[in-house]
């Protein structure tokens, strides 16, 4: 989450991200709601050097042997206004953190501001689409033609949004997985971990899918569990509530996970395929790294995702996308597209960002310098 402290230094600059990033949050009343908590939070410490004094007064006049009655009485007074004032205060500041884990991150001034992915930003390409004489069939069409994967059954056994990997189409995934998991270890220097798929509603909250997204997630109800969305979150959460050695940073972790996702909202639309299902398998990078670094560490994660698609020879562009269609956490992002011959279009297969600050502080993960 943003520091509120850099909230009311940046209004403006904060107010018109928001315009774009979230229009319909009442900026405005938030802003109202901590001036007014901390009005509140002033007269309670004024009202607290008043009791002291007063105790002070009664403290000399005990000393005296003289009548403390009036002065203990006014203490009585100060001490219940200043309950009535803390519980208005406290009501007031769960009302201010709610609404403040619900404001999304501010984009990076190297982020083109725009409303959708028709503003997103071409920064490079690698190979050269296939072209065929003939229409390309989907990848449906193949799948089935090939028998390597099976999305009827699957729906018998789970519903839509599922596939069954059979035969040479399982091996093709688990030898993917293997494949990218080998190279982020052994060329690339990341650390490889094997991370619980199911995690707890603070881990959730720390990466940024709680409270906004939780009608997308899926979510064990007698034990207030998920099943997580990506590998990114367990990973991030691993130093939870910790403080790193700054001569361990920066710190790269690769994890593989299979990933659940509801889609309850507007993402839930293209789910033709393997294009857009409820569980699917993924291989995640994250870093720890320090604040002056993180942009430079940023661009070299993007170039070992990229590395993948060049070794698998498949010709890819990178987007920097604008702030209206970044995710909620991050500050910058680049989507690495593979061209789908089938479908016609470019299809996302890797999401590459930036979150600076905003999920260390809703994790409370720090460094000491």
């Amino acid at each position: 989450m943003l520091d509120l402290a850099y909230i009311r230094e940046n209004k403006d600059k904060v107010r018109e991200a928001l315009k774009i990033r979230a229009p319909k949050l009442d900026f405005e009343g938030f802003l109202g709601l901590d001036t007014k908590r901390r009005e509140l939070l002033q007269q309670v410490d004024a009202l607290r050097a008043e009791r002291n004094r007063a105790n002070d007064r009664i403290s000399v006049l005990l000393k005296e042997r003289k009548n403390t009655k009036e002065e203990i009485e006014s203490m009585k007074s100060i001490s219940q206004k200043i309950n009535d004032f803390e519980l208005k205060m406290g009501q007031i500041e769960s009302k201010v953190y709610e609404i403040l884990y619900i404001i999304p991150n501010i984009p990076h001034n190297s982020v083109k501001n725009g409303s959708d992915n028709t503003q997103n930003t071409l920064i490079s390409s690698w190979g050269t689409p296939r072209k065929f004489e003939v229409r390309p069939k989907e990848h449906t069409e193949i799948g089935q033609k090939l028998g390597i994967f099976d999305t009827v059954r699957s729906s018998k056994i789970s519903g839509s949004g599922f596939t069954v990997y059979t035969g040479v189409g399982a091996q093709l995934q688990r030898a993917l997985i293997n494949f990218m998991l080998d190279t982020h270890f052994r060329k690339h220097g990341y650390i490889e971990i094997w991370p619980p798929s199911i995690v707890n509603r603070a881990s959730m909250t720390g990466t940024g899918q709680l409270p906004k997204f939780e009608e997308d997630m899926y979510r064990l109800k007698d034990d207030d569990l998920f099943l997580i969305p990506t590998a990114e979150v367990p990973v991030t959460n691993l130093y939870r509530d910790e403080v790193l050695r700054e001569e361990d940073l920066p710190l790269k972790y690769t994890a593989y996970t299979p990933c659940f996702r509801r889609e309850a909202g507007s993402y839930g639309k293209d789910t033709k395929g393997l294009v857009r299902v409820h569980q699917f398998d993924k291989v995640e990078l994250v870093k720890f790294c320090k604040p002056e670094t993180s942009y430079d560490e940023h661009e070299k994660l993007l170039k070992d995702a990229d590395k993948i698609l060049e070794l698998l020879e498949i010709p890819y562009r990178v987007v920097r996308l604008c702030s209206g269609d970044m995710g909620f956490a991050a500050a910058k992002c680049y989507d690495i597209e593979a061209w789908a011959s089938g479908l016609n279009r470019w299809l996302e297969v890797s999401s590459v960002s930036n979150f600076e600050a905003f999920q260390a502080r809703r994790a409370n993960i720090r460094y000491k310098r």
